[in-house]
């Protein structure tokens, strides 16, 4: 029988090199977000379940991971920052001058398809930007997407802008029922191209439907405002796209951004402008954010409000591995030294000296050699001296 005991389906130990990249790139996030103004707020990671049934269920309810407290409510653990951060607002925060600007480093849990190798924990840091609305706010927004990704490390990256009000347009002119729309998400937001088109034939003879079976083939260059004009002739969301992407770009933005018009959330509270960042070396995307105006209101204030969520680990899995310090010192010395000791540790490069735990020269010396270290160290009564080994 085996004595390795594993982790639950979804997690995984990090060591060493792993835990050195993940806390680079929280640092560069969490530096930026402060520089622009944006303050810290930190939630449980136990939420009650009743929270994100007020607020639509953002996420389908196999992905929650559930527990029952000792009363026998139902509870979960976080899936999601910007819900409980919502909830923050509404109680403690909301007699406050708008706009709020608001970050956090934290970790959300989700149950994903067994066998799928998706993970069950995933840190994020994140920023809301709350009670700001219009052409100013998302840019401001974006703009700190593209900065994040760059001053986490990554060179090769791009952002993918959609607008889920085209979606809900071309739905609600369908008049489709509530389950046929989120079937017809899931398969845009699957570019399940195929199966959509099957789905969509009855309605293939009228101008919404040619528009949807449509919508997943939109994705690419500015260009793609171009068709899309054509195909949504007259649309705001088209028209918001195409001015937000003309500020962005005078800005210097504009080789950081692509369009993604099939890009429908998972995530249903999202009610203008969505966005995805997208790094080589990355499966899947690293950022995703959006605006979400309805969200506040199901707690109290009714407050516009945007944000997005960096995939830390994603992220630091693009960039090249951390190189730790190897132990060049080792320390020997006796109890009565041990001040001494401590202070020659602390004037040394960080990771680059230990304390050893011997009690005599010689295990000093054995250890130092399995460590690989190049000099020993030593404070006895003989003084301080040093051995090149």
């Amino acid at each position: 029988m085996s004595n390795t005991i594993p982790t639950p389906e979804g997690t995984r130990d990090r060591l060493f090199g792993e835990c050195q990249e993940r806390r680079c790139v929280q640092e560069a996030l969490l530096q930026l977000f402060r520089c622009r103004g944006f303050h810290e707020v930190r939630t449980p990671e136990v939420e009650f379940y009743d929270l994100f049934l007020r607020s639509g269920n953002p996420l389908p309810q196999e992905q929650l991971l559930k527990i029952v407290d000792r009363g026998g409510r139902i509870m979960v653990m976080r899936p999601d920052c910007t819900t409980p951060i919502a909830r923050v607002v509404a109680a403690k925060l909301k007699n406050l001058p708008s706009p709020q600007r608001l970050y956090y480093d934290q970790t959300v849990f989700r149950s994903g398809k067994e066998h799928r190798g998706g993970r069950s924990e995933i840190a994020q840091c994140g920023v809301e930007l709350l009670g700001a609305q219009g052409l100013r706010a998302d840019a401001e927004v974006l703009a700190l997407a593209a900065d994040s990704l760059r001053g986490a490390g990554l060179e090769r990256f791009h952002i993918e802008l959609g607008h889920v009000g085209l979606f809900h347009d071309l739905a609600r002119a369908l008049q489709l029922s509530q389950e046929d729309t989120e079937t017809i998400r899931c398969l845009i937001e699957g570019k399940n191209f195929a199966a959509l088109a099957d789905f969509l034939a009855p309605y293939v003879d009228t101008e919404p439907g040619k528009a949807l079976d449509r919508l997943p083939y939109l994705f690419g260059g500015v260009e793609v405002l171009d068709e899309a004009e054509r195909l949504f002739s007259g649309s705001p969301s088209i028209a918001y796209l195409r001015q937000l992407y003309a500020v962005l770009e005078t800005a210097g933005y504009g080789a950081d951004l692509r369009f993604d018009l099939g890009l429908v959330h998972q995530i249903d509270y999202y009610t203008g402008v969505v966005f995805r960042g997208y790094a080589v070396g990355a499966a899947d995307a690293v950022l995703s954010g959006g605006r979400y105006d309805g969200l506040l209101a199901a707690f109290g204030p009714d407050m516009p409000a945007t944000g997005f969520a960096v995939d830390v680990d994603a992220v630091a899995g693009c960039l090249p591995a951390a190189e730790l310090p190897q132990a060049e010192l080792l320390i020997h010395y006796d109890p009565a030294c041990l001040s001494r000791a401590l202070a020659a540790l602390d004037l040394a490069t960080p990771g680059t000296a230990q304390l050893s735990p011997c009690d005599t020269l010689e295990k000093s010396r054995e250890l130092a050699w399995a460590k690989g270290a190049r000099t020993l160290l030593i404070f006895d009564g003989n003084g301080e001296r040093r051995e090149a080994l």
